[in-house]
């Protein structure tokens, strides 16, 4: 084999496809970059069976072939090697030459031939939707994921798809994180659960424009993402997602618009007080046209006052700070609304027409 590359292209196709690329396994040649000249293009592939990236990188093929070189050696030489162009040439023996300006580079690499292939998955009725969409409901939802392994449903993601809607669920058992997005036509009903460690990798790596789209397929086992030069193919999560219907309430005894900016930011000072693994709550006092916050920890205290629109009953609540952060910060919206029932009963925040809607259980406090 022997291909020429500038370093720059080069660099993005290893940095996309590392990512799939197994911390720890005990077949060896995962742990390589399959580098791919054998047909009319280049194509670099890191699979770690339970995802798989594929990239294809512009070059110059003088001379058709394949090789397996290990991941992290080959993205280190790559990443210091001078910004000109790359000459890769392998031999019979899988000896590899990297040459780049005066710098020149010698390691062994694998037989291309042992290397782990991604499914093959059929491209048929693509579910498309911009990658600014894609991106923003990734960020948007994979919060509220598990990492905990017990529940392997909870680390992953629903994509509920019916009609010309895409809905996007997460939750880890104290809270649920849900978007929903028109599509541009119908689609049949499907329901499949994503790894979050798939949806993340995604969300890094694709560029997020608002004018290029996506290609989503979905299989019985597998879900393939197609953007640019770029294929992401991964397991599915096996199982019956939990019945989120139940779980969601349109009934309220109070409802409170308030400004997201001012909450948040008021819940972050709140936070200065609470050591990591400190599970101290934020309390809400909500009366009247006055929403006092506070919150007591063994560094000290804090109470601050926001003006507030009001419905309904006063209450007061307490919660988990760091999840309210996490719900307000990808909340684009000036002003939020939260519905709350009792001081034991979940929070609700959605807009009127439920695009988003989060939901976060209360803890409990001693209120003194």
């Amino acid at each position: 084999m022997r291909v020429r590359c500038a370093k720059s292209e080069l660099l993005k196709g290893v940095n996309t496809v590392s990512k799939a690329v197994p911390t720890r396994t005990t077949m060896a040649i995962l742990e390589c970059i399959l580098f791919d000249a054998s047909s009319d293009v280049i194509k670099l592939t890191a699979n770690d069976t339970e995802i798989g990236i594929e990239t294809v990188v512009e070059g110059n093929i003088e001379e058709h072939g394949i090789i397996a070189l290990d991941a992290k050696v080959f993205s280190d030489i790559v990443r210091k090697l001078p910004d000109s162009e790359v000459l890769i040439e392998t031999d019979a023996e899988f000896k590899t030459v990297i040459t780049c300006e005066k710098a020149k580079f010698n390691i062994i690499g694998k037989s291309g031939e042992d290397f782990s292939y991604l499914p093959f998955i059929e491209r048929n009725d693509p579910l498309t939707i911009s990658q600014f969409t894609l991106k923003e409901v990734i960020r948007q939802t994979i919060f509220c994921i598990s990492d905990n392994d017990s529940n392997k449903l909870m680390t992953g993601e629903l994509f509920h798809i019916k009609d010309n809607g895409l809905m996007v669920v997460s939750l880890d058992g104290h809270r649920i994180a849900i978007r929903k997005i028109q599509l541009k036509e119908n689609y049949p009903e499907k329901k499949v659960v994503v790894p979050g460690k798939t949806l993340n990798e995604i969300s890094k790596i694709i560029p997020g424009a608002a004018d290029e789209d996506v290609n989503i397929f979905i299989t019985n086992n597998h879900i393939l993402f197609e953007f640019e030069k770029t294929t992401v193919v991964s397991r599915l999560i096996e199982g019956e997602y939990f019945k989120i219907e139940q779980m969601l309430s349109n009934a309220y005894e109070t409802k409170v618009i308030i400004n997201k900016r001012e909450l948040l930011d008021c819940i972050d000072r709140a936070t200065l007080l609470v050591k990591e693994g400190d599970r101290k709550p934020i309390i809400m006092n909500v009366a009247e046209s006055n929403m006092e916050l506070s919150i007591n920890s063994f560094i000290g205290s804090m109470k601050e006052d926001i003006d507030i629109e009001k419905e309904g009953k006063d209450i007061v609540i307490g919660f988990n700070p760091k999840f309210f952060i996490d719900a307000l910060r990808v909340i684009d919206e000036e002003r939020v609304t939260l519905y709350m029932v009792n001081p034991k009963a979940p929070c609700f925040i959605r807009n009127e027409e439920e695009d988003y809607i989060y939901l976060i259980l209360p803890v409990n406090f001693n209120a003194n």
